[in-house]
C-alpha cells in the first residue's frame, strides 16, 4: 500500500458527476488528508498496519499524532498512485489493484482507523472526485507499507 499523507488546515471531497454528486467528505483545523493507493499483493494486514502508522504518526503541530490530539483524517482510493511514468508519455497503471481488490482494502484502511478511535471522513471509491485542501507547513509524507 502507498499513502500520500498531508497535514492539513481542512480539507474536502466532492463527487462531480452522476447521482449523489456534492460533498462526501470534510474535516475542519487541523488534521491529515490521505490519499491511498492499493497494489496487488496488498493484504488486510498491511491496510491495519498503514491505519495504525497514520492515527500514530507524528507530523501535526508540535510533532503530536492523530492520536494524541483526536485530529480528523479524509481518506481518499488513489490508483494513480501507482501510475508508472518511467516511459514515453503516458503513464501505465498495471501496478494498481483492479477495484474488487482495491476497494476492499481501502475500506479496511478506514475501519481500522475508526475502530482505533479516529474520526475518519471518505470519498467514493472510484468516482470521479474534487479534492480541496489548505496544506499545513507544507507538509506532505510518502508512506510505503
Amino acid at each position: 500500500m502507498r499513502a500520500v499523507v498531508q497535514r492539513v488546515d481542512g480539507a474536502s471531497v466532492a463527487v462531480t458527476e452522476g447521482a449523489g454528486a456534492g460533498t462526501t467528505g470534510e474535516i475542519f483545523g487541523e488534521g491529515l488528508c490521505v490519499l491511498v493507493g492499493v497494489t496487488h499483493d496488498d493484504t488486510p494486514a498491511k491496510a491495519a498496519q498503514l491505519a495504525r502508522k497514520l492515527w500514530t504518526l507524528r507530523i501535526l503541530e508540535g510533532e503530536k499524532s492523530c492520536s494524541e490530539t483526536n485530529a480528523p483524517l479524509l481518506v481518499i482510493s488513489q490508483f494513480t498512485l501507482y501510475g508508472d511514468a518511467r516511459k514515453g508519455r503516458r503513464p501505465t497503471w498495471n501496478a494498481a489493484a483492479p477495484g474488487p481488490v482495491a476497494e476492499p482494502l481501502v475500506d479496511e484502511v478506514v475501519a481500522q482507523l475508526r475502530e482505533l478511535g479516529a474520526r475518519v471522513e471518505t470519498g467514493r471509491f472510484g468516482a470521479s472526485m474534487r479534492v480541496s485542501l489548505t496544506n499545513q507547513g507544507p507538509f506532505t509524507v510518502l508512506l510505503e507499507m
